[in-house]
């Protein structure tokens, strides 16, 4: 690739407004639309919504486990998934959360990040709680294909608060560590570095230093999870206009007529820029 992955994320949002939208393929979800709970039904839920969303949209994020747990005909469906959505034009954050050390890193990122590869995103999400430089071979190998990384620093699962938000003796809690290190990759990129953060828009009050980040932030919980457009301005305030908001099943539970589908991603992307406006 001839951009960054930040290069074209900025160019993305420009175009097409800053908004994610998942493709979260539950079971429940499935059923909802009248759809079997297996293969089948996966891939024409899967497919329905890459014609709704290619092209429409800033950026795409399958979540790989609803994928997974079909076995290799599940991965199949997701390979696919990844290359029309990437052949429309639509970025394609492939969540993982993916973390390991050394050799086993290597071939994560070898399968997520390395050009060739059948399920090479334009970004995927990693774990950093093996420490973070134990991310640097995705960290690397990302920066060689021109992909991105998104790094969970601050999630919105009550058990996540004991360890994200624990502090060192000088009082700086371990999600700023991670978001420290993550400025420290993107320092001096242009537009906008590869490194970007996982901050759940349900969080509440943050206490994170975001300004020298230079990188994007993905935003999940917009929507059906119960984030409003004005709790993206009180989680993030100046730092809005970086973030990602991403909206899964408050989308896709509009399923499964596809203008319908499509409507309500484009609703839902307009109301994200009215907060971007709004500041």
């Amino acid at each position: 690739m001839t951009e960054t992955f930040g290069a074209r994320l900025t160019r993305a949002v420009a175009a097409r407004g800053p908004l994610c939208v998942g493709i979260d393929p539950h079971p429940g979800l499935l059923r909802d639309w009248g759809l079997s709970a297996d293969v089948a039904g996966l891939e024409r839920f899967a497919l329905t919504c890459v014609e709704a969303f290619g092209g429409e949209v800033a950026a795409v994020k399958p979540q790989s486990a609803f994928f997974e747990a079909y076995g290799s005909l599940g991965v199949a469906v997701l390979e696919r998934v990844i290359a029309d959505l990437r052949a429309a034009g639509t970025l394609v954050v492939l969540d993982a959360k993916r973390g390991d050390i050394g050799s086993t890193m290597e071939a994560y990122a070898a399968a997520y990040l390395t050009e060739g590869s059948p399920l090479a995103a334009d970004a995927v999400t990693l774990s950093p709680y093996l420490g973070f430089g134990s991310l640097d071979p995705a960290l690397d190998a990302a920066a060689r294909s021109g992909r991105g990384v998104f790094v969970l620093a601050l999630t919105s699962n009550k058990e996540g608060a004991d360890v994200q938000r624990a502090t060192d003796a000088s009082g700086r809690s371990v999600a700023q560590e991670i978001v420290d290190a993550a400025a420290d990759r993107n320092a001096g990129a242009d537009p906008l570095g590869d490194v970007g953060l996982v901050i759940g828009a349900t969080v509440g009050r943050t206490d994170l230093d975001l300004a020298e980040l230079n990188g994007p932030i993905l935003a999940p919980g917009f929507g059906a999870q119960g984030a409003t457009v004005a709790d993206l301005r009180a989680v993030f305030g100046p730092s809005l206009p970086q973030v990602l908001p991403t909206s899964s099943r408050g989308v896709l539970r509009h399923g499964p007529d596809l203008a319908t589908l499509r409507n309500a991603a484009l609703r839902t992307r307009d109301d994200v820029l009215a907060a971007v406006a709004a500041g």
